[in-house]
Order: C-alpha cells, then sequence, then structure tokens
C-alpha cells in the first residue's frame, strides 16, 4: 500500500500494518521514551523539593520530541513569560514540540486528567484543566492559570478543540479561552502555527483512528521529519472584550498565516467532530 492508502485506511479505523523494521524503530523508540521518564521525572520530583518552575518537564518533552522523530524548528519570537499561545492542532506531537521550545504548560479538556500515564504526565507539567460541562468556576480557572503562569511561564491552547490535518482550521471553540475571560493583568496573547511541511497529512491524528494506532505508525515511521513552530506577533487581550473576540482575532491571524504558509487557500476539514472522536462526514448523497 501506498503512504496515501495507509493513511487512508489509518482515517477509517483501521490497523496499520507495520513492517519489521518499523516494528524494531518504534520498539527503540519507546524504550527511549521510558529512559527518558526514568531520568527526568525523578530530577523533576527533586527539584521541586526545593524550588518553583523545574526546567526537567521541558528537557523531557524536548528529547522526547526528537526520539519521535520531529526535528523541531522555530521560526519569529515567542515571549518567554506571562504569555497565552493559541495554536492549531495536528497531533500529540505538538505538545512535545511546543512545551520542549517554550517549557509552556497547556490547557485541555478534564478528560485527559483521567488518561493513564498521559494524564500524570500532564499534570507534571501543570497542565491547566477545563471541564466542558463549566463545573469547574472561572474564579478556579484563572487560580489555576495563574499558577501555571508562575510555574511555567506561559499557557498554550488548541481552541479547536481536535486535530486536523494540517490543510484545514476549524471553528475555534471559545470554551478552551474562558481563563482569558477576565485575562490576568499583563498576560499577552501569541498566535502559533504548527507546519509539519509534507508530512502533515500522515501524522495527523484524524478520522476513525484510535490513538494507540496513531503512536504506531508515528514511532515506527523511518527517518525524522520537521516541525516548524511559527511564532505570530504577540497582542492585548485587554484589546479585545470578551473570550469571543479574542478568539476571531486568534483565529483571523492564524488563517492568514497559514494561508501564506500552505501557498493555497485552506480546505474544508473531511471530518466532523464529535465530543470526544472523529466520525466520518456522510455525504448528503447517502
Amino acid at each position: 500500500m501506498t503512504d496515501s492508502e495507509l493513511r487512508a485506511a489509518a482515517a477509517r479505523g483501521e490497523s496499520t500494518p507495520i513492517s519489521l523494521a518499523g516494528w524494531l524503530r518504534l520498539t527503540a523508540r519507546a524504550l527511549a521514551l521510558v529512559g527518558l521518564i526514568i531520568v527526568f521525572v525523578p530530577l523533576h520530583y527533586l527539584y521541586r523539593v526545593v524550588s518553583y518552575g523545574s526546567p526537567f518537564p521541558m528537557l523531557f518533552l524536548r528529547y522526547a520530541a526528537r526520539v519521535c522523530g520531529a526535528k523541531v524548528e522555530v521560526i519569529g519570537t515567542h515571549l518567554k513569560r506571562d504569555v497565552f499561545f493559541v495554536a492549531n492542532h495536528l497531533s500529540w506531537i505538538d505538545i512535545l514540540a511546543l512545551a520542549g521550545a517554550s517549557g509552556t504548560a497547556f490547557v485541555a479538556k478534564a478528560e485527559l486528567a483521567e488518561a493513564p500515564v498521559v494524564g500524570w504526565l500532564a499534570s507534571l507539567n501543570r497542565t491547566v484543566f477545563v471541564k466542558r460541562e463549566h463545573r469547574m468556576g472561572v474564579a478556579e480557572q484563572i487560580n489555576a492559570l495563574k499558577e501555571a503562569l508562575v510555574d511555567n511561564w506561559s499557557v498554550t491552547v488548541f481552541p479547536e478543540g481536535t486535530t486536523t490535518d494540517g490543510q484545514s482550521l476549524l471553528p475555534f471553540k471559545t470554551s478552551m479561552l474562558s481563563v482569558l475571560e477576565p485575562p490576568p493583568p499583563g498576560v499577552l496573547v501569541q498566535p502559533v502555527i504548527l507546519d509539519y511541511g509534507p508530512v502533515a497529512e500522515w501524522i495527523g491524528w484524524v478520522g476513525e483512528e484510535s490513538g494507540v494506532n496513531n503512536a504506531k505508525r508515528v514511532l515506527s515511521r523511518k527517518g525524522t521529519f520537521k516541525v516548524r513552530l511559527h511564532y505570530l506577533e504577540p497582542f492585548s487581550p485587554e484589546d479585545f472584550r470578551g473570550r469571543k473576540a479574542i478568539s476571531h482575532e486568534s483565529r483571523r491571524r492564524i488563517e492568514e498565516a497559514l494561508i501564506e504558509i500552505l501557498g493555497k487557500p485552506l480546505r474544508p476539514f473531511a471530518h466532523t467532530v464529535a465530543p470526544v472522536r472523529y466520525e466520518p462526514k456522510v455525504d448528503a448523497a447517502d
């Protein structure tokens, strides 16, 4: 099967066949990731005994991105502190790349906190978990955000609420920006574009593909791939009234820059987005 055929099969929820060489690459990378956890997690906990702002989650995620095959290139200048990054979203690799480059924490759906291992690792990096039902009050969210900013100096949100294929941009879910209503004093918003270039559609986690199959595909892939982080001009959320206005301005800037990067118009996303996972789009003719 060609790469496009394999990708299409994965999006339909079919398990991707992996060669012997692919299994060897997957095993080597998985063991390397376990080794990074063994080294950096104890160092992180030891550091936290005496100080805030541990550098070890950032270092762990930076090296984890490399182990997974991602060669991260930063374009533009990211703010060092008191910044809320707003980014498009393609893959779990996004988290490794962004946190490895800037040390940022993340705003994520509360369901992630319940995920085995992933939820624990996310909590190490001061992830702010937001409940879709809004049972977590705004004041509590703001306090969690402030703590994350003190510890990590920056926080990132993926307001599309799910992953796409690098050729599309979904509407932004303003609930993911509720921590900016009102914005903490002095915090700026900086839009970010993740650009995987020609491998974007291969890396992207879309359709009915399971997380396990996506991880298998990425970790068994031969060679490396580039991930370019385009940090756009920051703006003050105080200049825009409410989370809807902040969301609209962030998306406008990301869309304009993404079209310029791709050199072509964005296309409609090929999958509808359910609250938790993807479902195939059903044509009207059907």
